[in-house]
């Protein structure tokens, strides 16, 4: 048969393909996306799981009439290509390239931008809601995974959309995986409710029996249609009526004919509607079948041969961690380790093999771990609350009103600090300097190497005054060998890593090393530059700060965060509040007033000139300036 996929523009055309030409595209669709993510990487396995449900959805609903909102987003990949994008398609994460998740300004098909999860349901009331002020007349539909229904946000959209009753459809895709298993009461729920002991045996039974009874396949074909009726009264599906909601399911999410018959049945009905659909995360690609932890999120991988397992000559800044926080919790029986659906990707998983009575994965849900870290460190605990910077945003008011109000002793270990990559926008963790920095009692760090990262670790859990934040970024270390014990550091000191007289950088964390590498290349210009990796964003170490003012006229400081409120932020607060007649020139150099989009981390640093040449340049620019311009404050 012809190819279908080449000739697709948009999913009009789905309207005019019958039944076996779906199902052909959909063998299409699997096949691009398992030759392009093997090339990109990327989100592999949800994508996988939902292409007869995006098919079906596409199929069945006339988008960009049609609002359909996808939660997170990783599973977008069926819907980018539906919609026009085949031929961008290898551009996938890539610089300049297609978004690894909806982005409204990639597509008109794209109703909401998304990356985190749990905001589909609030977005598509939204759409509801305007859609019935400005008496329009379109179809919304929200597409919620599993793990994003642990996110309290999740359950406040199908609360109040439950109550506003206006007409929605929630489609709930089960695969009873998010990253990681999911976690939690509601977790056991939906598993409950599709694979209930006593249903599938009294319905087997039944079966059998109605096909030796006479004209026993007519009797089946009318048991047939009332199964959905027979299901709802021997399984619990109390939660999602109660929340106002009429419920259908669960239905095989593979099953592209009766999703479209459903679809078509529940568009015509008014009010809140959830269709609750089982599918298998990874379906149709054996190795992602098996392992659909490993195949969430993948990079390049070779696709007849599958992801392999890589021994790395350096490990990660997260395994640094990992190896630390077991290291000191052997010998402290209050370190618990507490994470949000990512024991896999902030290291805790490995301490919740050890420790598994110590270590907690509360699910999608950032704000409940901080709150319920706050909880163990009331009872003298010392919880170590691991998540990715750009996930710890969502808690950044139980950060504040939880923990530092009342002096409790949490360590917010910050993984994924800075740019991050491909994954873009959603995912870069360029904010938590500023808004860790900003809340009255916390320490704040950054480590420039694994040893300051593992000394870290320890000064943080032997601080009883209050929170401490350590954030680190995203990939391999340096690969230096770490000290056989691990040694606090006197809060709030810096060090010196270079002598110089015609500029002194102050640098903290991942930007210390590329700042030695930048003094380098200035001393072959005649340049003589002092580096200070000043560990601290908060305290600052006030007694160095004063001894740079006192031989220096000009000053450099390298950030990997928004300048805004951020470190250099802090040294200019410093500053003003110790002013001098001859106060040098202080020149802040980060991340300017906007948001990055996805590239590769080293693309993204050298654009953003937080590279050893970028910032060499900024530096020379900075002199030469100051050599022209005298005494003053900017920033870069």
């Amino acid at each position: 048969m012809k190819p279908i996929l080449p000739a697709l523009s948009g999913p009009e055309q789905l309207r005019g393909l019958d039944h076996d030409e779906l199902l052909q595209l959909c063998s299409e669709l699997r096949e691009e996306i398992i030759s392009t993510v093997s090339d990109t990487g990327g989100h592999l396995g949800a994508s996988l799981g939902v292409i007869e449900l995006t098919v079906a959805l596409h199929s069945s609903y006339e988008s960009p009439r049609d609002k359909i909102i996808w939660d997170v987003g990783h599973q977008a990949y069926v819907h980018k290509l539906l919609t026009g994008r085949l031929d961008r398609f290898p551009t996938l994460r890539q610089k300049g390239g297609l978004a690894g998740f909806p982005k409204r300004s990639e597509s008109e098909h794209d109703m909401f931008g998304v990356g985190h999860a749990s905001t589909a349901v609030s977005a598509a009331l939204g759409y509801a809601a305007a859609r019935d002020a400005r008496g329009e007349d379109h179809k919304v539909v929200a597409i919620v995974g599993d793990g994003a229904l642990t996110g309290g946000l999740a359950f406040e959209g199908l609360n109040n959309a439950g109550q506003a009753s206006t007409d929605m459809l929630v489609v709930l895709n089960d695969n009873k995986m998010s990253i990681s298993p999911n976690v939690g009461g509601l977790a056991r729920y939906l598993t409950l409710i599709t694979s209930d002991e006593f249903y599938t045996r009294f319905e087997r039974e039944v079966w059998k029996l109605l096909g030796v009874m006479p004209r026993g396949q007519q009797a089946q074909k009318l048991a047939g249609r009332v199964k959905e009726g027979l299901k709802n009264l021997v399984v619990p599906t109390i939660l999602f009526e109660e929340l106002g909601f009429s419920y259908f399911g669960p239905i095989d999410g593979h099953d592209l004919g009766l999703l479209r018959r459903t679809f078509a049945h529940v568009s015509k009905l008014r009010g809140p509607v959830f269709v609750h659909v089982v599918t298998e995360k990874g379906k149709g690609y054996s190795f992602a079948e098996q392992d659909d932890q490993r195949y969430h999120g993948v990079g390049a991988f070779d696709k007849a041969e599958g992801v392999k397992t890589k021994t790395a000559k350096v490990p990660s800044w997260t395994r640094v961690f990992s190896d630390a926080l077991l290291e000191l919790a052997a010998d402290d029986e209050r370190i618990h380790a507490v994470t949000a659906a990512m024991p896999s990707g902030t290291g805790v998983g490995t301490f919740q093999e050890v420790h598994p009575d110590r270590s907690w994965d509360v699910g999608i849900a950032e704000q409940h771990a901080v709150t319920f870290a706050a909880g163990l460190a009331c009872r003298g605990l010392r919880p170590v609350c691991a998540i990715y910077s750009t996930f710890l945003q969502r808690a950044v008011d139980q950060v504040i009103h939880d923990v530092a109000l009342q002096k409790l002793p949490v360590v917010f270990a910050i993984d994924r600090a800075g740019v991050v990559g491909e994954d873009g926008p959603t995912h870069h963790g360029v904010f938590d300097l500023t808004f860790m920095r900003m809340v009255p009692g916390m320490v704040v760090m950054a480590p420039s190497d694994e040893n300051e990262l593992r000394r870290m670790l320890a000064t943080a859990l032997g601080h009883d005054d209050g929170p401490v934040a350590l954030r680190y970024p995203r990939g391999s270390a340096l690969g230096i060998e770490v000290d056989a014990t691990i040694e606090p550091i006197p809060l709030g000191r810096s060090r010196t890593l270079r002598d110089g007289e015609d500029l002194a950088i102050l640098a903290v964390g991942s930007m210390v090393v590329p700042s030695l590498a930048a003094a380098e290349r200035l001393e072959k210009a005649g340049l003589t530059i002092e580096v200070i990796d000043m560990r601290f964003v908060k305290p600052l170490d006030e007694d160095r700060l004063a001894d740079v003012w006192s031989r220096h006229r000009l000053v450099l400081t390298v950030e990997e965060n928004a300048l805004a409120g951020g470190f250099g932020s802090a040294v200019l607060e410093w500053c003003e509040r110790h002013d001098a007649a001859e106060a040098p020139r202080v020149v802040c150099h980060g991340i300017g007033d906007t948001f990055q989009d996805q590239a590769s981390r080293a693309e993204l640093l050298a654009d953003l000139k937080l590279d050893a040449d970028g910032i060499a340049e900024v530096a020379e620019a900075a002199l030469v300036q100051m050599g022209a311009s005298g005494a003053e404050r900017s920033a870069s």
